[in-house]
């Protein structure tokens, strides 16, 4: 039984680690794109916007950054620097007060993953969109 035990655990330990080595390639992968997006965005003059946040009530808050919205619903954007920000975040009457300190996340391949249909999509799209279009506007 012991035995047992030791060998799902080892076997649970392995796909973590299969799976983390998988997000970490993919992230490297969206990370060139995104790099790619902001060397365009800067050769078009693509105006950088303060971004604002939503808290999980719903409520916009201020942030730290400025970047480029790629999400019609202003929930992804992509900062000044190629971070890559969700920007629906924890919070309450502090951060509505005093605004929120994004932190990057390590950028999907897919956006939203997950997500009804509409909602997700390839990141490529939503960059390509977002040079298309001014980057907030659709």
């Amino acid at each position: 039984m012991s035995s047992e035990r030791s060998s799902r655990a080892e076997d649970a330990a392995l796909r973590a680690e299969l799976a983390a080595a998988h997000e970490r390639g993919e992230a490297e992968q969206a990370q060139a794109l995104i790099d790619a997006f902001v060397g365009r965005a800067r050769e078009i003059d693509l105006p950088l916007q303060p971004l604002t946040a939503r808290l999980l009530s719903g409520q916009q808050v201020r942030t730290n950054a400025q970047g480029w919205y790629i999400k019609n619903d202003r929930s992804v954007a992509i900062g000044a620097e190629g971070e890559f920000y969700v920007l629906v975040v924890p919070g309450g009457w502090r951060e509505r007060i005093r605004g929120v300190v994004l932190k990057p996340s390590p950028p999907p391949l897919v956006v939203a993953r997950g997500a009804r249909d509409g909602v997700s999509g390839d990141l490529a799209y939503f960059l390509d969109r977002a040079l298309r279009h001014g980057a907030t506007q659709e």
